[in-house]
């Protein structure tokens, strides 16, 4: 540390001695030697102090701003502690981990849980068992050091971007009285979305390097599991709707299809129709965007894909968890992969993202307004977008990663000593296509390019060395890239 500080003192000493020489020099060689100087000095700061820089200038706010939000459906009160206490707490021995789509027991849990510890992935899943569940929400709302916080996609869109004062924000959902005096006073909350008891969902934290008997983390992330059935019904879609007649907004967020995946086949399929129908009541110029999160149903996300949902939205957000259970779901590229390898590849996410736009997107053939992917992963962010119909992208991304920085951080600002940069400095564009190369330059981190008539932003992510909070990131995220975009009118 001391050495580059004793670099950049060199530096600027040389340059205002070459400054008072300014006169007796000419001008030429002057303007060389500074340009050398200068450049010596931006690559004696941290890879991480000139990203923090570039993004600095590069997030500016759009021209024309929302100033009223509307966000649903899904909303509780999230209960974060120490996963492995938990379990510890519980009498759970550590053992080999196993991925299950529904949690039926303790067994289930300790399994599932050790299985996306391992790899260091985000998951989300629903505990069938009522009696069992309540035991184990009551042991971890009561241990030591737990916390309690506002939960759920929707309700952590809306509390994010309630931070601004200039915006109005409407939240659906069941909102129970923990959760709403847990609510910043800017939200706005139905009296009919209120209801007697709040949902609890449960939010096993690991740390980087943390371990579990023969379980080691490679990264911090969370578990989430609930058993909720309020949200599981998606009880609040039509409140929801009938609310944004009065409220008139510029903006409206949707998430919870996922939670659905606790009810039956039969119940799950008839509520996506009705849901399907309730999203087409919303007039064609309020802009929709749709949040994904974790499943496990293949045919569901399928159903979701092709049924109706990804044509009525304009724009989405999801990490690379749903990115490639998407994929494998809709039968798209790269759908054999299983699961990822360290950082996702640029070029295969970029496969995909294009895909998605160009099978389900908006075309002049194509009856979709479906116009823009923010896909997230915990290295880098990419913003996907179909020429014409969005602005002020670079800022969007930029502002997204910046957010990833500071609330994993709990920091107002990102502190350039307390997060690397982990994203490749050099990737391909495709995986399938012979499109360039790109290397990161960390002063222009924001990087463009184009594949027909859709444009990619890509930025790499200044990931936190001791993250103090994961949960609610991707939402987070998503929310600050969606109040730096400008929907273009059509």
């Amino acid at each position: 540390m001391w050495q580059r500080s004793v670099c950049v003192g060199l530096v600027a000493l040389a340059l205002g001695y070459l400054c008072l020489l300014g006169p007796e020099l000419p001008h030429s060689p002057l303007r060389h030697l500074s340009a050398s100087l200068l450049g010596g000095l931006r690559r004696a700061r941290s890879l991480e102090e000139r990203v923090v820089a570039a993004w600095q200038a590069a997030i500016v706010r759009p021209a024309r701003r929302w100033a009223r939000v509307a966000v649903g459906v899904n909303a509780c009160v999230d209960v974060v502690l120490s996963g492995v206490k938990l379990l510890e707490a519980l009498g759970l021995e550590p053992g080999d981990g196993k991925n299950h789509a529904v949690l039926n027991s303790r067994q289930d849990l300790k399994e599932a849980f050790a299985h996306f510890m391992e790899k260091g992935a985000a998951a989300e899943r629903f505990f069938s068992n009522a009696e069992s569940f309540h035991h184990i929400a009551r042991t971890a709302s009561e241990f030591p050091g737990a916390q309690l916080y506002v939960g759920g996609n929707a309700a952590l869109i809306g509390q994010k971007l309630a931070t601004n004062p200039d915006l109005k924000i409407l939240l659906c959902g069941p909102v129970g009285p923990k959760l709403h005096e847990l609510l910043d006073d800017n939200v706005v909350v139905p009296p009919e979305s209120m209801q007697e008891r709040d949902e609890f969902h449960l939010i096993l934290e690991y740390q980087a390097g943390e371990e579990w008997g023969q379980v080691r983390a490679p990264n911090a992330n969370r578990f989430i599991f609930s058993h909720d059935l309020s949200n599981g019904a998606l009880n609040m879609l039509e409140v929801f709707v009938s609310s944004l007649d009065e409220f008139h907004p510029d903006l409206v967020v949707l998430s919870g299809l996922h939670m659905m995946e606790g009810q039956s086949k039969e119940m799950r399929q008839r509520r996506l129709m009705e849901a399907v129908a309730s999203i087409s009541d919303i007039p064609t110029d309020i802009p929709i965007h749709l949040e994904l999160a974790s499943m496990t149903d293949q045919d569901f996300m399928s159903n979701i894909v092709h049924q109706q949902v990804f044509p009525l939205v304009n724009s989405i957000g999801l990490n690379e968890q749903e990115l490639l259970f998407l994929t494998q779901s809709a039968s798209g590229p790269h759908a054999s992969l299983t699961s990822w390898s360290g950082v996702p590849d640029v070029g295969v996410v970029s496969d995909i993202l294009f895909w998605i736009l160009k099978e389900h997107g908006k075309t002049a053939e194509r009856a979709s307004d479906l116009t823009r992917i923010h896909f997230h992963t915990l290295a880098y962010h990419i913003l996907v977008t179909v020429d014409g119909y969005w602005g002020n992208q670079v800022a969007a991304v930029a502002a997204g990663a910046r957010a990833a920085g500071t609330q994993a951080c709990a920091t107002e600002t990102i502190d350039s000593s307390k997060v690397f940069l982990k994203a490749p400095l050099e990737f391909v564009t495709s995986q399938i296509e012979a499109l360039s190369k790109i290397s990161l330059n960390p002063d222009e981190p924001v990087v463009h390019w184009h594949r027909e008539d859709i444009s990619f932003h890509f930025t790499p992510v200044l990931v936190c060395k001791d993250p103090v909070r994961t949960v609610g990131l991707g939402d987070a995220i998503s929310a600050e890239g969606l109040l730096y975009s400008e929907v273009h009118p059509q």
